[in-house]
């Protein structure tokens, strides 16, 4: 199975309301690093430095400051379609969380809206 299909897979068995998902990648030939990372750019992998794993991935559900899952899929069927392998940890998943917005003068009514459609 490929990093793509085992992100999808992760994706999958979050629950509904997850929000965002921090994950460890390390890749198996560490001579494809940097061929890797030209790959990774496009969701913003964070690269560890002398660590067993080599970046931390980080996704948002539908908002936040992380990659977009999709974006997050797509690098990952980039360095399939490589040849690059490797493996991936899932470090923590948070969920139930609402963003947060300038809600000044709006009734409370917009309030409780905004928060339950954001939950969803």
């Amino acid at each position: 199975m490929g990093l793509a299909d085992t992100f999808q897979e992760i994706v999958d068995s979050l629950p509904d309301d997850w929000t965002d998902l921090e994950l460890d990648l390390r890749i198996s030939d560490e001579s494809r690093y940097v061929d890797a990372a030209v790959y990774l750019a496009i969701c913003n992998a964070r690269p560890y430095s002398r660590h067993d794993w080599h970046w931390r991935l980080l996704v948002a559900h539908s908002f936040g400051h992380a990659a977009a899952a999709p974006a997050v899929h797509a690098a990952l069927h980039l360095l399939d379609e490589a040849g690059i392998e490797g493996e991936m940890a899932v470090r923590e998943v948070r969920s139930g969380r609402v963003e947060v917005t300038q809600m000044w003068g709006r009734p409370h009514s917009v309030r409780e809206e905004f928060a339950r459609r954001r939950a969803q």
